[in-house]
This record gives structure tokens, sequence and C-alpha cells, in this order.
């Protein structure tokens, strides 16, 4: 009896255990049949999502908002390549020569003698750079605006026109031809000078040398093709209004330039400018060499060398010649040294007499040469400060080229913030 007890309640406890083991399995299973299910909405809804968002992308696609496959919108993503630079810059300048109503002659900066300056401040946005390529287009644009007292030397200029401000401005688009044929269209900067406009915040040197005005010429708006043959050697050919006529032109005639860019090595380079045009009734054409050397890590040099021929009316034919000889050296990585020494050759006076606005222009004359030499200590305690200290000595054959006397010294500093 006892034995068929065991026996029975082992049998009981065996069924027990199976029925206990079972639980878990059915209760498995029947959770794996709800994950399926939950799965198979779960992929209904993002085959719903995604046929909606492909919508949206075709909408936007036609819009012209973004590009097939992009799905940054195109407005965002044209902020987003935009960059801003630019600088602000200040200086006291004491000019010698001390000029009754304080104008320091034949100066392009700090025109106001013994006084504190607000030089320039510019302003530039532009989009990613255009790449050179042989295989699609590329487009691109940049412009800035210049304020302070150098703009009406350095910018476009004329109040009447509209564009005080405006220094550079143009649209630039790579034609897949070759290796890249670039194009500019708009308000260009000059192909000339070894100098930029931007002064101490660019140059070595913060003034700006005689070279800069004489031979060169301010903005214009025109179109300019650039390409190059390789990594040594490349050309631009523009064509834009004359020689000096800036945004609006006042007549129908052009003026053509056209530069050769040389780079044998890495150190050295080298470019080769003709021009040539009308202005209304008179003309000017001639050329420039200017030219780039690094000797050393720590020396460096450049040159520039000009011919201008005048033909103006009333006084014929005339001639300008110059040279210019620029040298630096950095002791360490925040003091440099930088000297530029020029000649200019103005046989008849039509280069430098009278030229320029008031008080900036050299007496009218039959015909001047002039010299300057202008040192230059660079210090730069953080990469993104310029501080000039510069002594300057200017002279000409003309006795009263600076008002009162044929030499002069400037004597002062410039302080630019870069950002």
């Amino acid at each position: 009896m006892k034995y068929k007890r065991l026996k029975s309640s082992s049998l009981n406890a065996c069924l027990a255990a199976a029925v206990l083991a079972s639980v878990p399995a059915l209760s498995l299973k029947a959770e794996s049949a709800a994950e399926v299910k939950r799965l198979e909405n779960l992929e209904k809804e993002n085959d719903i999502l995604k046929k909606r968002l492909e919508a949206l992308e075709d909408l936007a696609v036609k819009e012209g908002l973004v590009s097939k496959g992009d799905s940054s919108p195109g407005m965002v993503k044209a902020l987003g390549d935009i960059t801003m630079t630019g600088f602000v810059q200040t200086s006291y300048f004491w000019d010698t020569a001390d000029n009754e109503g304080r104008a320091v002659v034949g100066n392009v900066w700090n025109r106001a003698n013994g006084s504190f300056s607000i030089n320039k401040v510019k302003l530039t946005l532009a989009s990613a750079p255009v790449e050179a390529s042989g295989e699609e287009f590329d487009f691109g644009y940049k412009f800035s605006m210049m304020w302070g007292e150098d703009a009406p030397m350095v910018n476009t200029g004329g109040a009447v026109q509209g564009f005080d401000e405006l220094r550079e401005a143009y649209v630039e688009m790579n034609v897949p031809i070759g290796t890249g044929l670039n194009v500019k269209a708009g308000q260009l900067i000059s192909l000339l000078n070894y100098e930029s406009g931007d002064g101490g915040a660019v140059n070595d040197n913060f003034s700006q040398g005689y070279q800069w005005f004489f031979t060169g010429n301010g903005p214009s708006a025109g179109v300019q093709l650039g390409y190059a043959f390789s990594d040594k050697v490349d050309m631009k050919v523009r064509v834009q209004n004359g020689m000096y006529a800036g945004p609006i032109d006042g007549n129908n005639n052009k003026t053509v330039l056209g530069s050769i860019g040389i780079k044998p090595t890495d150190n050295l380079w080298f470019s080769l400018i003709g021009f040539s045009g009308r202005e209304g009734a008179g003309a000017v054409r001639g050329g420039s060499l200017l030219g780039g050397y690094k000797a050393t890590d720590k020396l460096g040099f450049g040159t520039e060398l000009d011919y201008f021929d005048f033909d103006t009316p009333g006084r014929g034919g005339s001639t300008l010649t110059s040279a210019g000889l620029w040298t630096s050296y950095s002791f360490t990585e925040k003091v440099a040294l930088a000297v530029r020494a020029e000649y200019l050759n103005d046989s008849e006076g039509a280069g430098t007499g009278g030229v320029g606005p008031a008080g900036f222009a050299f007496a009218a004359n039959g015909g001047q040469e002039i010299a300057s030499v202008a040192v230059t200590l660079n210090i730069k305690p953080v990469p993104y400060v310029k501080i000039q200290p510069e002594i300057r000595y200017d002279t000409s054959t003309l006795g009263n080229a600076y008002g009162t006397t044929s030499s002069r010294f400037l004597i002062g500093a410039g302080v630019s913030y870069l950002f």
C-alpha cells in the first residue's frame, strides 16, 4: 500500500513538473508571435514614412531646394558654405613737412596729418572656393565692402554711381574645359601691382607705395577668363570698362588686360602683364613685371617694374616708368622687418601731375622723379593682430612736391585686427 502510494505520488509529481515546464515555452511562443506582429507593424509604418519622405524629397528637388540624394536644404547648405573675413585697421602718423590744412600730399593712407585714423574696415563674404576641374561645372561668388579714411582711395568710388563702399563683387564659374576654365564677372580687383590695396593688413609695409597708386588702377567692372596650363604656367585675360572707369563707364571704350603667370619653382614666381585701352579722347597702354622669391624660410624678396604710355588730349604722349623692390626678414614667428624702395620717373607729369583727390594730389607739373623708402617692423603678438611701426622717407625733384618742401619723413604706427 505504501509502495503504491509512493508510486502514485511520483507519477503525479512528474506530470506536474511536465506541465510547469511547458508553461514558459508556451509563454515564449506567445511573446514571439506578438513580437513578430509588432515588427510587421513597424515595417509597414517605415514603408509609409519612406514613401512620404521620398515624396517630400521629390517636391524639394522640383522646387530647387535640394539636389537629388542630398537631404540638406539648399538655403541651409548655402549658409554653411559662406565664409566671412575682414579686418579693422587704425593708425597714427606724423608728416614732418607739416603742411597747413593737415592734408598729407601724395599719400594714399593717413591723409590727415597728426591725426588718429580709422584707415580701413573691411568685410568680405564668399562662397566655397570654385574648384578647377575638367569634369564638371562649379559656381561661387565673392564680395567685399570697405569703409574708413582710406576707402575713397581704394574702393570704386563715386557717390553718384552708388558704389561708395564697394571694393569687390563678382560671380565665378568653372567651365569643364581642359584643366578647367575660370570665369569671373563683376567688379574685379586690378591685376596690376605687387602690393595689395588692403595695406598693412596684408602687406609687409603699412603704408601704400607710390607704385600702387600711380602705376595701378582701381577696381572695375568686367569679365575675366583664367586658365592653368600646368602648375607652373597660367594665363588671365580681362575686358573691363576703361582703365580708371570703375563700375560704370561714360563711353563705349573698353580696356583689355592680360597676364601670364610663371612659377619655375615653389620659391620663385613671375607675372607678365600687358594692357591697352582708351579713356574718352585719351588712351593708356603699357606693361608690368611682378615677381617674388623666397630665398630662405626667413628671407624674401619682391619686385615690380612698370611702363605706362599716356596719350592725353592737349598734352600728347608721355611715359611713366617705375621700379620697386621689397625685402623682408623674419627674426621670429612674431617679429619681422620689411623694407620697400621705389622710384618713379614721370617725364611729362601726365601720371603724377594733379592726379587724385584734393589734398592728396601733387601740384600740376611738367614732370618729376620720385623716390621713397619705407622701413616697417611687423609685430604679431597673436596670429590675428599686426602692429607695424614705420618710418618712411619721400623725395621728389619737384620743389613744392610736399607743399613747401621737396622731401619729408612720415613717422608712426598702424595696427590691424584680422578676423
